[in-house]
């Protein structure tokens, strides 16, 4: 039906899974194509890239599922209604999705690694404070009043470890990083890989 003027908010402000709209709100669909910018199925969306310079189209997890599609690689080419909602342009339905211009997962170069530090201390010890396998990094501390020191998970990789526990002693060689101390090697205390390791 068509609007009669009277303007309605279907959906909470902000950017969310609920795509549900009223037939007064399709009033305010614009169908567009661009390409992916980026697309995270673990943050459960990403963004699109519009061909008429428009600003970057937030695309949610929720309809590309709806609309048949697992994700969406960097660089493909898409089709889709958007929607203007109160913190941007939104995503409502795609159309269509042509995936020969992406770059598969395969093609892409390998992850930026984090920066890598030259230490400039010795082999010292050290406590887990934290560590986050999913965020891929956590930090050190060796003991009140000093500085902690970040870990990142590339960096235990190197040397055979596959995470830290928070309250495990670990052996550290660091040096100064862009934002404070970071660990340059890290050893399990003892050659154990357990917290209870002294």
């Amino acid at each position: 039906m068509a609007s009669d003027g009277i303007e309605q908010k279907s959906t909470k402000p902000g950017l969310g899974p609920d795509l549900d709209i009223n037939d007064d709100a399709t009033a305010n669909v614009i169908e567009m194509s661009g390409v992916i910018k980026w697309f995270d199925v673990a943050k459960g969306y990403g963004f699109i890239i519009p061909d008429n310079g428009m600003a970057d189209v937030l695309l949610h997890v929720t309809c590309l599922r709806r609309d048949g599609y697992q994700t969406a690689y960097e660089g493909a080419r898409v089709v889709c209604e958007v929607l203007a909602r109160p913190k941007g342009l939104q995503a409502f339905r795609i159309l269509s999705m042509d995936e020969s211009t992406a770059i598969h997962p395969a093609q892409m170069p390998p992850p930026r690694t984090h920066v890598t530090v030259a230490p400039t201390s010795g082999l010292e010890r050290a406590q887990v404070k934290w560590f986050n396998r999913l965020r891929g990094f956590g930090f050190l501390t060796r003991g009140e009043g000093t500085p902690d020191i970040f870990v990142h998970m590339e960096t235990l990789r190197r040397f055979g470890l596959t995470e830290l526990r928070p309250g495990q002693f670990v052996l550290v060689r660091y040096g100064p990083g862009p934002k404070g101390l970071m660990a340059a090697e890290v050893r399990p205390e003892g050659g154990l890989l357990g917290p209870t390791s002294h």
